[in-house]
């Protein structure tokens, strides 16, 4: 199954994810810039990886093993990448912190790096990413425009917040030491396994097929 930890920079994905990949048998931890960033990175080359990252879950998947994938892609672009409704199995999770630990956090991590107005737009994508977390009808076309042309948004786009598929977990790491959040994470992954396995998980094959309800 694809096990993907989102958020907006600086919120602990990676550092979470690493710090967790010992304690969990047949999972693999990839971070999603693992395949370049692009200095004029945008929705649409986000699009792309996110469907390569997919891809390669499939490719962990046929070998018995799990994806757990960190980045900033939202559960609305794993939905609708369009390899994903092969994927096994499915669920997110929103890595998120206070804006003013996030500001903080990026000028130690790249200091001199950005100035005001690319900060905010951070906070800003933080924001998003919690109202999205909430509701597919937040905003989507945060998402949608400028996107790759193969993405399949009306997969989900006619989704309601009472949805069961729409469901991401939010582990906020504001004043919690490493190590709680890392065995929260760890308590979510085992969780959503087991739900797989027990046919208890939302986002299973065959989600595409089932009609809206809300």
């Amino acid at each position: 199954m694809l096990l993907k930890l989102t958020g907006s920079s600086c919120s602990g994905k990676s550092t979470l994810a690493f710090a967790v990949a010992d304690r969990l048998r047949d999972v693999v931890v990839h971070d999603f810039d693992e395949v370049g960033v692009p200095r004029d990175a945008d929705p649409h080359w986000r699009h792309r990886s996110t469907e390569l990252w997919v891809r390669r879950a499939l490719v962990y998947q046929e070998r018995g093993l799990d994806l757990l994938l960190t980045g900033q892609s939202p559960l609305g672009e794993v939905l609708a990448a369009p390899s994903t409704p092969k994927v096994d199995g499915i669920a997110l999770c929103l890595v998120d912190v206070d804006d003013e630990i996030r500001r903080v956090r990026l000028a130690d991590r790249d200091s001199g790096r950005w100035d005001t107005s690319a900060v905010d737009a951070f906070v800003g994508w933080a924001a998003w990413h919690r109202g999205h977390a909430r509701d597919p009808r937040h905003l989507p076309e945060a998402i949608t425009t400028g996107g790759a042309p193969d993405m399949v948004w009306h997969r989900w786009t006619g989704w309601t917040a009472g949805d069961p598929r729409w469901s991401t977990h939010v582990l906020d790491t504001t004043d919690e030491p490493v190590s709680q959040s890392v065995d929260e994470l760890e308590r979510w992954v085992v969780d959503q396994r087991a739900a797989h396995r027990s046919g208890r998980l939302p986002l299973t094959l065959g989600w595409v097929d089932q009609p809206h309800s809300g």
